[in-house]
């Protein structure tokens, strides 16, 4: 038998796995839940002050975010949440928006992508580590 047929049929058997697993055998909990909310929330870049206001949300498990990110800076920011597989860039003087769902409870953290500087702030020096934040997803499932 060819050996390009083969890897297909083997492609065709792990996807359809995949597709079986997510569908009939995977725990209803771990697809995580959707509230059908859809919430905006929006996050500023400070003009020259290395941080993103505001730096806490509190959101439900379920909820869609659809979250406007506005770059107050003269420089590209960027805003990654890896929990939800978010990575935007924020070029100078802009604003994005992008969405996402908050499927599972906990924290989302939020930091600054791109390289940006560092400088004084109010007499603390500051820079691109300190541009961070989190997003509390409650928790909607009663625990025993």
């Amino acid at each position: 038998m060819n050996k390009y047929v083969i890897l297909i049929i083997l492609a065709a058997v792990i996807i359809g796995a995949g597709v079986v697993y997510r569908g009939v055998i995977q725990d209803d909990a771990a697809k995580g839940i959707d509230t059908g909310v859809v919430r905006e929330l929006t996050v500023i870049a400070k003009k020259n002050e290395w941080r993103f206001v505001p730096e806490e949300f509190e959101v439900n498990q379920g909820d869609t975010i659809k979250m406007t990110a506005i770059n107050e800076d003269d420089y590209d920011h960027g805003i990654a949440i890896e929990a939800a597989g978010v990575s935007q860039k924020m070029p100078a003087n802009s604003t994005v928006t992008f969405e996402f769902k908050v499927t599972k409870a906990g924290d989302y953290p939020f930091y600054c992508s791109v390289p940006c500087g560092e400088g004084e702030v109010n007499g603390v020096h500051r820079g691109h580590v300190d541009m961070i934040g989190v997003i509390h997803a409650r928790s909607l499932v009663e625990t025993e």
